[in-house]
């Protein structure tokens, strides 16, 4: 982006800063009418400070240079369990990775079988340099509907625990989603899938070990 587009946009947020009014303080009726005076808004902030925290907004770092490493073709070994009792099915699936939109997002296509059928579907994951955290968006030809999920990334233990809402289409009501995607090594990487039982106690639905192909 341009450095006149940012500096027309921070003056643009300046001015809604600006604009901030003083809250006038009241009670319930037919109680005491509270005379405290009326809340003043927090100073704006200096278009210097909110030209950097832009800056720093946009611009790729450390995050998105990991998910580049990701991009490639994978070959996606997938489980899932319909019920916690259920015995679970496998397939095989492809993924293609690769980052968009000058590095600042990973778009990855998977294409397979699910029960017969072709499979398609789609994610893209980024991570908020504000927020601190990771964000992904996954749609397929199983549905209409869109999951979206955010959660940390944990050196530790190289994992990044996403957790969102998604659709339950048998009941037309939203659920919890559990999402966590682990980094093994360079060429390995597992994905866990969570949701609630019929007890309503969260169960793994879905296993996929990522294999990167060479």
């Amino acid at each position: 982006m341009k450095r006149s587009n940012l500096l027309l946009a921070a003056a643009v947020l300046l001015v809604f800063s600006c604009k901030n009014a003083a809250k006038e303080a009241s009670t319930e009726a037919g109680t005491k009418k509270d005379t405290t005076a009326a809340v003043q808004a927090s100073p704006a902030m200096d278009s210097a400070t909110m030209m950097k925290n832009w800056q720093v907004y946009m611009a790729p770092g450390d995050m998105h240079k990991m998910m580049a490493s990701w991009n490639g073709t994978w070959t996606a070994t997938v489980t899932m369990w319909m019920t916690p009792s259920a015995p679970p099915t496998t397939s095989t699936s492809t993924s293609v990775n690769k980052m968009a939109l000058g590095g600042r997002y990973q778009v990855s296509s998977f294409t397979g079988t699910f029960n017969g059928m072709p499979f398609e579907g789609m994610s893209t994951m980024g991570y908020d340099n504000t927020k601190k955290v990771f964000m992904s968006s996954w749609v397929d030809n199983m549905g209409t509907g869109m999951v979206n999920m955010e959660g940390p990334w944990d050196a530790a233990t190289q994992t990044i625990d996403l957790k969102g809402k998604m659709l339950d289409p048998s009941t037309g009501k939203e659920i919890a989603a559990h999402q966590t995607f682990h980094v093994k090594d360079p060429n390995t990487q597992t994905m866990m899938m969570y949701a609630p039982g019929p007890d309503g106690k969260e169960f793994k639905t879905m296993e996929i070990v990522f294999t990167r192909k060479k």
